[in-house]
């Protein structure tokens, strides 16, 4: 925004890629890809790092950056638009932006370095909140969270023992409230990264593109077999066709926007299965492959015996049985709260006590039998 409190920019789709010059540059200016990336527990992303448009701005639209008075991330300007007043905070500056270096608790040197911190407003605790009249009511409106540490929030207030948050959607992110551990190179290379919490902690999280592939890879199962798009739904766990394919495991698709390591082929090959659920159980099978080495990233060390499930894929029931057989040696969980960032949200600036039985009543968890295998 300038002086005036204006946009000055567009909407940025943080999926286009950055040009290569202006990467070049950056970290030919301030260090190496992989050491940026570790010391700010963030995975090279280009647009998605928001550090990194800040700097793309600087040296592609030069004219644009020296308008800016404050830079927001969109919690932070949504918060803006009912109170007037410009303010920082920890979850949303510590989540895949490139900006804060978590060993040292501040903001990234090549921050200081790039003149960026000016343009970043002061830091505020996520449970600050402002009190306002809007249409003659007064409400309380807070500074804005991360939607991620937003939905994990419900769960650290009211549960005691460690456990992992399995938050599926677009993107499948498990989160790790209690691994604290710098990420290693090995971690950056497996797409992991670090969430903050509210109190300024670390959040080990590893994360995957599944929904996105998966609505790709849905559609094309629809066109090959000739089913409305919505099928799919419907479409319950077969235990006996699951155990066909396994005698027989292999690639059989051509995923387009996942970057982990796996078997990489020419096409996607249908042709192999008779029926749309047979292909829609492959599919299922080889993505909860990529689910498992994720969740096993975030997991590391530390000791979690509960795997809490939220978000779109509650509803699948292949991958919630194939969820709930792969780690069968955990309580799995499924919850059911479409709204979960939200509430945490709510909660973050209420002064209510939030317990367990709360909970329970809005998320409904449901612990899932392991499946019985006959091999």
């Amino acid at each position: 925004m300038d002086q005036k409190g204006n946009v000055l920019t567009p909407l940025y789709n943080y999926t286009k890629p950055m040009e290569d010059e202006i990467l070049d540059l950056f970290y030919e200016k301030h260090g190496s890809k992989l050491k940026i990336a570790r010391e700010t527990a963030s995975p090279q992303a280009g647009m998605l790092n928001s550090g990194l448009q800040l700097f793309w701005l600087k040296y592609r639209h030069p004219e644009v950056f020296k308008k800016i008075r404050y830079s927001l991330h969109l919690p932070q300007y949504l918060s803006y638009l009912f109170t007037g007043i410009c303010v920082s905070e920890f979850t949303s500056i510590g989540c895949h932006t490139n900006l804060w270096d978590y060993d040292k608790n501040d903001y990234h040197d090549w921050v200081y370095e790039e003149e960026i911190d000016a343009l970043l407003p002061p830091i505020v605790p996520t449970s600050a909140s402002i009190n306002t009249s809007y249409r003659n009511k007064k409400i309380k409106i807070g500074v804005g969270i991360h939607d991620s540490s937003s939905a994990l929030l419900p769960y650290i207030l009211s549960k005691k023992e460690p456990f992992l948050l399995l938050s599926t959607g677009t993107w499948s992110i498990s989160l790790n409230p209690f691994n604290d551990e710098s990420l290693t190179d090995e971690d950056i290379e497996n797409n992991c990264l670090n969430y903050m919490r509210i109190d300024g902690k670390r959040v080990k999280a590893s994360r995957f593109f599944m929904g996105n592939e998966y609505k790709i890879q849905v559609e094309k199962l629809c066109a090959h077999y000739g089913k409305e798009y919505g099928f799919h739904r419907e479409v319950q766990f077969d235990q006996d066709l699951y155990l066909r394919l396994m005698k027989h495991k292999a690639v059989y698709f051509r995923f387009e926007g996942i970057i982990l390591k796996r078997k990489m082929i020419s096409e996607t090959d249908l042709n192999s299965f008779a029926t749309f659920e047979e292909a829609y159980h492959q599919l299922m099978i080889e993505l909860m492959d990529l689910q498992i080495h994720t969740i096993k990233n975030a997991i590391g060390n530390s000791e979690i015996e509960n795997i809490y499930i939220d978000g779109g894929f509650t509803d699948n029931d292949v991958f919630m049985k194939l969820m709930s057989h792969h780690f069968q040696h955990y309580n799995v969980m499924s919850t059911h709260s479409p709204l979960g960032s939200a509430l945490g949200a709510s909660m973050v600036i209420s002064n209510k006590k939030i317990d367990e039985t709360f909970l329970q009543q809005h998320y409904q968890m449901k612990v899932l039998q392991p499946l019985i295998f006959n091999l």
